[in-house]
């Protein structure tokens, strides 16, 4: 990259935004409002990095307006994320790689969320581990956490650790960045909320859980133990009484911070199993994707089967895989051979067999029995002698299976028909 003048107002040097570039350039991710592509910018990255640099330094950088697209959710709304064109996201990064390791400094170890070096695994083994040890759970909703954070207090904790003047500028401009909806309407912000979609997004909001209610439940109760990623908890509590008591002080926290618990999302739930046997309507809670419940668990010494409280993929989690397969249409797909059809899927079906797969893997084996019934499906339409004997083309497929074992990675770890 050429020399750039670095005589600025403002700290930011070609090597900071050359950086943020490359992070997001591997984070990939859609276009925003100016419908420019990541192909088409790192084309012409060398003219798009010295515009945003030559404004991000010297103070006169104003992010455009975030563009929304919705996402379907698993009870049928949907949730809203910005996307910020990619220049933004260059500017977003700069500003995260320059303050995220002293907020990391401070963050509590029960939150998982969007930080270095942690993971959703991670949060499912410690409420595991938890759930183990303590009878009772509640599992918290905050109604539009991210709509809904308040600029004002996130910013007075963002002033406790960042004196940078220039940073609090350019954060507080991200804040007021305007949305513009499907329908093209521009919608200004009113003193809250922050775009899920957006790259300093996450680090803001964990931010302000930090503090709006990581270091308060710590304070408040240190026996009680939690799990935070992003704004999904779960709060392990030794018996109901404390449980319903911490609910309570926690409905308070969240009005105190401007935000409200869901009503009929945030419930109390009660870990049974083999040894605890009361009766509580509650026993099943889902989170990052898997259900925690008491399931059927064979033991490691005696290798007989008992009640367990445990995690598994859960069923919306498993329904929104099937959906994606007849989305795809698998069954329809034009590829000459079974071949292209693996290696179109492949990266798919490793991701969910890596994430869905860690606990309780056997849960899968229903979603790849669909998947391989796509498959013969797929076979009757492309080849003649398969359409009119069902019979035929489920030997076709276990032939396949036969001769190319590797063929499909879900075939790899024993899915099969």
């Amino acid at each position: 990259m050429t020399l750039w003048d670095e005589t600025k107002s403002i700290p930011i040097s070609r090597s900071m935004i050359w950086e943020a570039y490359k992070k997001v350039r591997a984070n990939k991710g859609s276009a925003g409002i100016d419908s420019v592509s990541m192909e088409e910018y790192d084309a012409n990255r060398r003219k798009y990095l010295y515009k945003l640099w030559n404004r991000m330094a010297s103070g006169s950088y104003f992010p455009p307006p975030v563009k929304e697209v919705e996402i379907p959710k698993k009870d049928g709304k949907v949730r809203r994320l910005g996307i910020p064109t990619i220049s933004d996201r260059v500017a977003q990064m700069v500003i995260k790689m320059y303050i995220e390791p002293r907020f990391e400094s401070i963050f509590s170890q029960n939150s998982y969320g969007y930080r270095p070096n942690r993971n959703a695994h991670q949060a499912l083994a410690k409420v595991r581990e938890q759930t183990r040890k303590t009878d009772w759970v509640i599992d918290l909703d905050i109604k539009g956490f991210f709509d809904n954070i308040s600029h004002e207090k996130l910013m007075l904790a963002v002033e406790k650790h960042v004196t940078e003047r220039w940073v609090k500028l350019y954060l507080k401009r991200w804040l007021a960045a305007p949305v513009l909806t499907k329908s093209g309407e521009l919608i200004v912000k009113q003193g809250k909320g922050t775009p899920q979609g957006g790259v300093i997004s996450p680090l803001l909001a964990n931010l302000f859980l930090h503090y709006g209610f990581d270091k308060w439940l710590e304070k408040t109760d240190s026996t009680v133990h939690f799990t935070r990623y992003a704004d999904d908890v779960i709060v392990h509590c030794r018996s109901k009484q404390r449980a319903e008591q911490i609910l309570g002080l926690i409905n308070e926290r969240m009005h105190n911070i401007d935000l409200e618990l869901h009503p009929k999302k945030t419930k109390i739930v009660y870990c049974k199993d083999y040894r605890r046997k009361e009766k509580y309507p509650v026993v099943k809670f889902d989170f990052l994707g898997y259900s925690f419940q008491p399931r059927t668990t064979k033991s490691k010494k005696n290798k007989g089967l008992f009640l367990g409280f445990d995690c598994a993929i859960s069923i919306s989690s498993s329904k929104r895989i099937a959906d994606k397969h007849g989305e795809l249409q698998v069954e329809k797909m034009t590829f000459k051979s079974v071949v292209g059809i693996a290696q179109r899927l492949n990266p798919m079906i490793r991701g969910w067999i890596q994430y869905y797969g860690k606990y309780r893997i056997s849960s899968l084996h229903r979603i790849f029995r669909l998947l391989n019934q796509r498959l013969v499906r797929w076979a009757r339409k492309r080849y003649k002698r398969y359409k009119t004997s069902l019979k035929r083309a489920y030997k076709w497929l276990a032939r396949v299976q036969e001769q190319y074992p590797y063929l499909f990675y879900h075939w790899q770890l024993g899915f099969l028909y």
